[in-house]
């Protein structure tokens, strides 16, 4: 240490979890507060490209200090794997290679029918036709919220 001179010790810093609502149109995004409690709806990107979007996803994460990807994954309810549960599994193996941040899929039947119709504080707007792919990307984010909350308290029952 130099004379006269703090030692500065290193700040915590949290990162945020990002969910990702994936479509072929359009991409849902919600994002954690800073402790990974609550769930916020971010943004609903047009898709356009893949440089494009991964891309502008790159600039969310460094932006609001996401830290782990969370994406959909649209099992069908008979719990078979359909042709868009594939491409989201493509789609979550390119985010984690070009983003290099852990990625996670995750269950996401009836997201963006519950975000349609079970949303009393969605604008009345969105229930109206409008995308609700950010809604069901914060309903998703709660989801894994809640289950990441609930997995230290489940180990440490032994």
């Amino acid at each position: 240490m130099v004379r006269g001179t703090p030692e500065r010790q290193p700040q915590a810093v949290t990162l945020r979890v990002l969910a990702i609502d994936y479509g072929r149109k359009r991409i849902g995004l919600a994002l954690s507060d800073s402790l990974g409690m609550t769930a916020h709806p971010l943004a609903v990107l047009t898709r356009t490209n893949r440089r494009n979007d991964m891309r502008r996803l790159r600039e969310l994460c460094r932006e609001h200090a996401v830290g782990r990807i969370v994406i959909g994954h649209p099992i069908e309810m008979s719990g078979a794997p359909g042709e868009m549960a594939e491409e989201a599994a493509r789609f979550a193996g390119r985010v984690e290679k070009e983003l290099g941040l852990p990625t996670e899929l995750l269950d996401e039947r009836l997201t963006s029918w519950d975000a349609q119709h079970n949303l009393p504080e969605a604008p009345s707007a969105r229930r109206r036709g409008a995308p609700v792919d950010d809604l069901a990307a914060a309903i998703l984010l709660r989801e894994y919220l809640e289950k990441s909350q609930a997995r230290p308290a489940a180990a440490g029952e032994l």
